[in-house]
């Protein structure tokens, strides 16, 4: 497993407009067999960044499976106008050190 993690930093949009188009967006993930699971969050302190974290089953199948996919083009036209205001994309390995 994978997992993706997108920080947004929005200076253009607001967040409402960024939660709305991954409603839209999230119905893509959930036929995507590649996605395991997805969540959004908004932080307390500064309401203009959000993190999206994307479990995936491995990288490989995040970029060669859903990226080269059905899913993805409906994905991204849902979320492309927010593409500039990512601050970091990346893939992380799960669990190194976790706790209850």
């Amino acid at each position: 497993m994978t997992i993706e993690y997108i920080r947004y930093v929005l200076v253009e949009h607001e967040p409402a407009a960024l939660i709305a188009a991954y409603e839209q967006a999230r119905v893509h993930l959930d036929m995507a067999p590649e996605c395991l699971a997805y969540d959004l969050t908004q932080c307390d302190d500064e309401p203009n960044s959000l993190i999206l974290r994307i479990e995936w089953t491995s990288g490989a199948a995040h970029m060669q499976g859903f990226r080269r996919g059905p899913h993805f083009p409906p994905f991204l036209a849902a979320i492309r106008a927010f593409i500039p205001e990512i601050a970091e994309m990346r893939h992380y390995r799960p669990r190194i050190v976790s706790g209850s």
